[in-house]
């Protein structure tokens, strides 16, 4: 028989860490054509600092040090205030963070499609390839557009790193998305004009850190529990003020709906908050955003998890797939579909990736579980265009799944819910899951999906047990009349997740030399001689089926 394929390891499940931080909305209504005036001023000088600070902290690149920081937050001081110095310098040390991050991110992306190109290159012209592996390119014609796409893709790389040895980052204040649509307006829908307004409006500089023990835990952009905004004013706008201490305070009143009494709380307490403020250009509104820092929780451990059962869930590109699994990983129920759409603008998106976890959440909290298992995703070696080139359908499938800010959102609202989120090894959930739930679980009146069993697959393998189900022994006169008998393998036994074979070696041996048929694996009583599988314990929980 030829050799079986090694499965690459699979991972531990794992409960995920819960969020660490909050942020809260709420719009400023009834402001005075005054108020949006020195918001304004406000904003576009605290911006011009912020624009020359992260030109300076790009010019240092990896030679940056406190001794930098200190200094450009001391030049930044006479033209704004010490805290506003100190928000505009920690804003440009993390803007420059992030562009060092995505640049690292770029470039393993830039590797990962020079080396597929590479090896189909390398490959005869039109060999097959394979489930792991690429083949060859299919024509003459193609191996040489992806040739001289190799050599961009290679000077392409060889300039982001000398970028990144030299610690040069590209950063835009306001977006390249935004700067670009300068360049297509008429696809846009937007005249100069209009783009000009969004253009300065995000390159505005409003934002404050907040400070414990201060009163209302922020000096700058300070909101009592009463709702009323006051903003500490530059040095330079100082004569726009209408309070003491140079300060301004707007006609408009705040009051966060959401998690309303928890700001309530930190603002009493004078525990710091951080604020933002910004305007909505294409609506024409002001919002002000309120975030502070949750203290680090420990994690529900693994064994109180899984101890009321699990929630499954698969991910997939138009619908959660969820069903209930007991403690023992039986399927309880039937399955539950949470649909979503992600086409049309971002903002609709969001709605309806909040709208099916909400959903989802809600059915999870009436079935009384304490935790939801979850796959642990990362289509990142999935999007490269030299991996799935003429599988466009395909590309914009995976790309359009939304896994960094689905995990990072699920997360979010489940603690809100007291649910933890365990994540799973994804590895091979769908085949197995399919091969051996989904026949079992199809009833005349249920029709069983791959996604369903999917489902079960990854809620088994986050409770800790092997996705193949448990199958019945055979009748007690003959252990053979059905085939070898096949029992659940323990935990610790080899090879437990994969499928046992039917019969034994000594019979498929006899069958070959002699050519006939046994209808016995073993010429003695079958009380007394038995396979060496066949003695395994029996650990046979309920199946339920319905």
């Amino acid at each position: 028989m030829s050799e079986k394929r090694r499965l690459r390891p699979i991972g531990s499940p794992f409960v995920v860490v819960g969020p660490s931080g909050v942020s809260v909305r709420d719009r400023l209504k009834g402001l005075t054509s005054e108020d949006e005036r020195v918001l304004r001023l406000v904003g576009e000088h605290l911006g011009s600092l912020a624009s020359r600070d992260l030109a300076i902290r790009c010019a240092d690149g990896v030679g940056h040090c406190a001794d930098g920081w200190a200094a450009r937050k001391r030049g930044l001081t006479p033209q704004s205030s010490s805290r506003w110095a100190g928000s505009i310098t920690k804003a440009t040390h993390d803007q420059w963070a992030l562009s060092s991050r995505g640049q690292a991110a770029h470039l393993d992306s830039l590797d990962a499609g020079i080396r597929t190109l590479r090896h189909r290159l390398s490959l005869p012209i039109g060999e097959k390839g394979h489930k792991h592996a690429s083949g060859g390119y299919r024509s003459r014609r193609e191996w040489f557009v992806k040739s001289r796409r190799l050599h961009a893709l290679e000077e392409r790389r060889a300039a982001v790193g000398a970028d990144r040895d030299a610690g040069r980052v590209r950063v835009v204040r306001g977006g390249r998305k935004l700067l670009n649509t300068r360049h297509h307006l008429t696809a846009a829908q937007l005249t100069e004009a209009q783009w000009r307004q969004r253009w300065e409006a995000a390159r505005w500089f409003l934002s404050a850190d907040g400070e414990s023990g201060k009163r209302y835990g922020n000096e700058t952009i300070r909101v009592s529990p009463d709702g009323e905004v006051s903003i500490r004013l530059p040095a330079p706008l100082a004569a726009l003020a209408n309070a003491g201490h140079s300060r301004y305070v707007l006609a408009a009143r705040v009051a966060f709906a959401h998690r309303g009494a928890e700001w309530a709380d930190r603002v009493e307490g004078d525990r710091a908050v951080a604020y933002r403020i910004h305007h909505d250009v294409a609506r024409g509104r002001w919002y002000l955003d309120a975030a502070w820092t949750r203290p680090v929780v420990r994690t529900v451990p693994l064994e109180r998890a899984r101890a009321n059962g699990m929630v499954g869930v698969d991910t997939n590109a138009d619908h959660f797939a969820a069903w209930r699994l007991d403690k023992h990983g039986n399927p309880i129920g039937e399955p539950h579909r949470f649909p979503y759409d992600l086409s049309g603008s971002a903002g609709h998106r969001d709605a309806q990736i909040r709208h099916a976890i909400t959903r989802l959440l809600h059915w999870a909290k009436r079935c009384g579980v304490n935790a939801i298992g979850l796959e642990n995703l990362d289509f990142a070696d999935e999007k490269t265009r030299e991996k799935h080139g003429r599988k466009k359908r395909f590309r914009q499938l995976i790309s359009g799944i939304p896994t960094g800010k689905l995990k990072a959102r699920l997360v979010s609202m489940a603690a809100e819910l007291d649910l933890a989120i365990v994540a799973a090894d994804p590895a091979y959930t769908s085949i197995w899951g399919a091969q051996h739930w989904q026949k079992p679980l199809t009833t005349p009146r249920r029709t069983t999906t791959r996604h369903d069993s999917a489902a079960v697959a990854i809620g088994r393998r986050a409770l800790g047990h092997s996705i193949r189900r448990r199958t019945a022994p055979p009748h007690d006169d003959q252990s053979d009349r059905r085939g070898h008998r096949t029992v659940q393998a323990e935990p610790g036994d080899r090879g437990r997740e994969e499928t046992r074979r039917p019969v034994t070696e000594r019979a498929h041996d006899a069958r070959t030399r002699t050519g006939t048929k046994r209808t016995r694996a073993t010429s003695r009583a079958s009380n007394t001689v038995r396979d060496a599988r066949s003695d395994q314990h029996w650990v046979q929980d309920s199946l339920l089926l319905t």
